[in-house]
């Protein structure tokens, strides 16, 4: 007879700590359920911890809240600072499973094209292929420019990387640079 592990996921907000406010049972047979208690228990966390860390990484959750909180347009500087911060400090394999999926249909065209230019160049660092997803992003049909000042212009059509140029892009600080 298969066993019962019962486990809760719920949604979480930026700053704050997940509130688990769902319920998820999956059968399991008895062998596999002392397998995942004996390797919670050597993890030194509780089961549902153990799963959830391995099927939903924190690296996975932080980026679809950090894109979730660019839907809404919370001041896009330091929040593209912090999903910049975050695409830098992760390995290949942890970048390849953070990104695989990302629901864009509700941003601006500009942020969505930023979020996938920022996902190609770290994808091209890593040297693994960007995500599906990101082919689907059409590029903007103006320019964008980071600044106002004309002045400025040649300078950021000649230092935006091309991953930003092909989406009509046109910054100077990315992927890896901080102001």
């Amino acid at each position: 007879m298969a066993g019962v592990l019962t486990t809760g996921r719920g949604g979480s907000t930026l700053g704050r700590v997940a509130t688990k406010t769902q319920l998820l049972q999956v059968r399991v047979t008895a062998e596999q359920k002392e397998a995942l208690a004996r390797a919670a228990r050597e993890a030194g966390v509780d089961v549902s911890s153990f799963v959830l860390a391995r099927t939903l990484p924190p690296a996975t959750d932080r980026f679809r809240e950090l894109v979730e909180a660019l839907r809404r347009d919370e001041d896009r500087r330091f929040l593209l600072a912090d999903l910049n911060d975050l695409l830098t400090s992760l390995p290949a394999g942890a970048f390849v499973d953070a990104v695989a999926r990302a629901e864009l249909r509700a941003h601006s065209a500009l942020t969505a094209n930023y979020i996938a230019a920022m996902v190609e160049h770290a994808a091209a660092r890593h040297h693994v292929d960007p995500p599906a997803w990101t082919r689907n992003v059409e590029a903007l049909e103006l320019p964008y420019f980071a600044s106002d000042l004309r002045s400025l212009r040649p300078w950021l059509l000649t230092a935006s990387l091309v991953v930003f140029k092909r989406r009509n892009i046109f910054v100077d600080s990315t992927v890896g640079d901080r102001v």
